[in-house]
């Protein structure tokens, strides 16, 4: 099923974050029906550098294809700004469609942008930020793809100004609509009540953000279509690898910690190893 026709159904999606294949292929087997690769991810785990613009497209689109090689999950992708003007936000589009991703985010950040739940963001107008997403529509090579238009307006104009966008951004062509940070549950509702039955709506779930956390069942009693969990886990592998350092630092030996990780056949097990290889044999017979 397209990422497009999932999103008809009356059930909220959730699309947790990931960074690389492995983690792709573990939360597909958790039972997710789509993922979300973010910019902060890739910034994290391949720079070891916070989320302030320093990934490239190039790293994304890479990142994008080896996952799209591991599952065939829909795959919403972080493009930042688009990495430049109208025409950089197209070829953000193209590479990452023949990558494999199923939506583009694009956000209206000026460039080099920051976190959404950083402070001191700064904007591009409306009609930048609205050619930018016509631009990406008339790029994309199948109607299946979406484009996903974020405003960061709340934090920098106020939840007023960030309506009036997120509505200009509807009329240039957006697909799905992310409103980032609303600081409240209250804020959270009345994103829902202005756009109800006009477009998806995203809402973002960021682990000591500016927006409260919610659980997915919640969000879409309130009228969201999609709800993201983009750093959880970075966050959770990240602090996992801290006390597993710590502890192969302190006692030598992994041992201490064998209850808190995969042993060798747990995690080939969780690869499909034993399926990959004899896969490779049936093909040095010929194929049958």
């Amino acid at each position: 099923m397209s990422l497009r026709a999932r999103l008809r159904s009356a059930d909220i999606l959730v699309a947790p974050g990931v960074y690389d294949g492995l983690t792709a292929l573990i939360a597909e087997r958790a039972g997710f029906e789509a993922l979300y690769l973010s910019g902060a991810a890739v910034a994290y785990t391949r720079l070891g550098r916070p989320d302030i613009g320093l990934t490239s497209v190039t790293e994304m689109a890479d990142t994008m294809a080896l996952i799209r090689d591991r599952v065939a999950l829909p795959v919403i992708i972080d493009a930042d700004t688009g990495f430049g003007n109208a025409l950089n936000a197209q070829r953000t589009l193209r590479l990452y469609e023949r990558a494999g991703a199923s939506a583009v985010q694009v956000e209206d950040q000026t460039f080099p942008k920051r976190c959404g739940h950083l402070a001191d963001k700064s904007l591009i107008s409306v009609a930048e930020m609205a050619g930018k997403i016509a631009a990406m529509a008339d790029a994309r090579a199948s109607e299946e793809t979406l484009i996903v238009a974020r405003t960061d307006a709340i934090a920098v104009e106020g939840f007023a100004a960030a309506i009036d966008r997120a509505g200009a951004y509807i009329a240039a062509g957006a697909d799905v609509l992310f409103i980032e940070a609303p600081r409240s549950g209250a804020e959270l509702k009345s994103v829902a009540e202005a756009f109800a039955g006009k477009v998806p709506l995203l809402a973002n779930m960021v682990e000591g953000g500016a927006t409260p956390i919610q659980r997915a069942a919640d969000l879409g009693a309130m009228g969201y279509a999609i709800a993201i969990f983009p750093g959880g886990i970075v966050r959770a592998l990240a602090r996992s690898a801290e006390d597993y350092y710590t502890s192969l630092h302190r006692h030598g030996s992994n041992a201490p910690f064998a209850d808190r990780m995969f042993d060798f056949d747990g995690l080939n097990e969780r690869l499909g190893t034993d399926e990959l290889l004899d896969l490779g044999k049936r093909y040095e017979t010929g194929g049958t």
